[in-house]
């Protein structure tokens, strides 16, 4: 089995790497200083990536995109993914469901984003309705010939600096032998829409730089060709985007918990106690030996599922869910014990281990909480066998 990068995908993430090494990495104390990414930041560092083909990488080349595989890709994100948020996302990767773009919405949504003029954001969760999609309260219903869209949803991520929103709502109701069940559809919607408001979220654990927002529709009007898909397709939208998405969540997190693991071995091993490094004590290497170990589970696990979505394997949901429940709680072990390595100075701004452990909480919760992803692994051992 050959587990070696093609020389393209090796120059693709030492360039990513290099890219935010040098144009992200030294904005960060400014992140956590004002909480704040300036607009004129994000617009330079945009433009910088664009010019060097970062920006909407995961989008066919048909499209305007660079046109990565799903393992090039995951190199990307986990090359950049070892910064903090908010400037890895300067470098723009649109959410896939535009992909499915078509008619007005290619010209009106899709290739402005792929152009790098205007950023979008996603709305499916709300106050009584996370995890459970079907308890959606959020309603679109027919009246002439639109839609009308009432209802409110929160932890919208950026959408105080998105143009439209890729929203989901309820359109009806259909009668299983299982009961009734909620027809979701998702439409493009224009964030300066009359009707629509978007209010500042909620104060927040880390992540500077990041906003959450809550956005409320009051019959807000949306004519049929926003629609993406069919009517009552949302939940088929939703399953494009949602592997990916939790891919990305895994690169990210193993990429901080190589970061903080670095640290940590670095300050191990020039770090003096009691006349030698403090790494010679057992009390410190072994669990140096246990944070390598499991590094090198989550990376092969990682690239491992990455394949296994390009070789277009039927097992996506269940893939993309163990590599985000594994690497997001191997984040939360590896930074904590980072943190225990480097004594009080871990939990010291002057070293990224305080950020990179306020950071990591929430990967166990966004993008699926880490009991949603041991649902879908479960439901997928089980269904097969009947149960």
């Amino acid at each position: 089995m050959d587990f070696a990068l093609t020389e393209e995908q090796q120059m693709l993430f030492d360039t990513a790497r290099a890219f935010a090494d040098k144009e992200l990495m030294p904005h960060e104390d400014l992140l956590e200083e004002t909480g704040e990414l300036p607009p004129e930041l994000d617009l330079e560092i945009r433009k910088k990536a664009m010019e060097i083909g970062l920006h909407a990488c995961n989008f066919p080349t048909s499209m305007g995109g660079a046109g990565l595989d799903c393992v090039s890709f995951t190199l990307v994100e986990k090359a950049i993914g070892h910064v903090s948020l908010a400037l890895a996302e300067c470098i723009r990767r649109p959410n896939n469901i535009l992909e499915a773009c078509e008619g007005q919405q290619i010209e009106r949504f899709r290739d402005p984003i792929l152009r790098g003029e205007i950023r979008e954001c996603v709305a499916m969760t709300e106050p009584d309705a996370g995890s459970d999609l079907k308890g959606m309260k959020t309603s679109a219903r027919r009246e002439g010939g639109d839609w009308v869209i009432n209802g409110t949803k929160h932890f919208i991520s950026n959408a105080q600096i998105s143009s439209f929103v890729i929203l989901f709502a309820a359109t009806g109701e259909d009668v299983t032998p299982k009961g009734t069940r909620k027809r979701i559809s998702c439409f493009l919607v224009d964030l300066d829409a009359p009707g629509v408001e978007v209010a500042p979220g909620y104060k927040h654990m880390g992540q500077r730089g990041y906003y959450n927002n809550i956005i409320r529709f009051d019959d807000v009007r949306v004519e049929d060709w926003q629609m993406v898909g069919g009517e009552g397709q949302g939940f088929e939208v939703v399953n494009t985007w949602l592997g990916p998405g939790r891919l990305t969540v895994a690169a990210t997190c193993q990429a901080r918990a190589e970061r903080a693991f670095d640290v940590a071995l670095d300050f191990a091993a020039t770090r003096e106690q009691f006349g030698q490094p403090i790494g010679k004590f057992q009390g410190i290497s072994f669990p140096l030996a246990d944070m390598a170990t499991e590094l090198r589970l989550g990376d092969l696990l990682l690239m491992n599922t990455a394949w296994r979505v390009d070789q277009g394997l039927p097992t996506m949901a269940e893939d993309c869910a163990m590599a985000k429940v594994y690497c997001s709680e191997m984040l939360a072990r590896v930074v904590d014990q980072s943190i225990q390595t480097c004594g009080g100075m871990g939990v010291m701004a002057d070293l990224p281990l305080e950020r990179i452990y306020r950071d990591a909480r929430v990967e166990r919760i966004w993008e699926g909480t880490s009991e949603i992803q041991r649902h879908i692994i479960s439901r997928q051992l089980l269904r097969p066998l009947g149960a």
